[in-house]
């Protein structure tokens, strides 16, 4: 990354939102997944049980085209594209999906919890690293 992502930016990372990811199929077609995100200091962090195919896509190609929509308002969002740095690390990849659960279940933390415990320990999960740069901001 360039430059650090500017407070409006980050404000709008750091709020609760979906992200739509683009990946390649091995034969060239484009394939969306719609997937939880964090921000951690200027990269943005996926992550996925191993064996899905748009993360086994990434692990062939790290290119990646992210969109994430304003939850209340879908004029508004930021687009990028970028290369992925790969986490296959278990303690570190279940502590990212552990972490963004309990951000999207921050009103339900027994759900978080839940889900972490009967879920997502159980699978063998991998994160992805996206550095926030050449963001293409429709925040207005």
């Amino acid at each position: 990354m360039t430059e650090r992502p500017s407070d409006e930016l980050r404000a709008f990372l750091d709020d609760i939102h979906f992200a739509t990811i683009a990946t390649l199929d091995p034969d060239g077609t484009p394939r969306q997944a719609v997937v939880w995100y964090t921000l951690d200091g200027e990269e943005l962090v996926l992550n996925s049980a191993v064996g899905r195919r748009w993360p086994t896509n990434l692990l062939r190609d790290p290119r990646v085209s992210v969109a994430i929509t304003d939850r209340h308002d879908g004029y508004r969002w930021i687009g990028f594209s970028g290369m992925v740095r790969v986490v296959d690390d278990q303690p570190t990849a279940q502590a990212d999906i552990a972490g963004m659960a309990r951000r999207y279940h921050a009103d339900d933390p027994g759900e978080a919890e839940d889900l972490i415990r009967d879920r997502f320990e159980r699978q063998t999960r991998i994160s992805f690293r996206v550095p926030v740069a050449d963001v293409h901001v429709h925040l207005d």
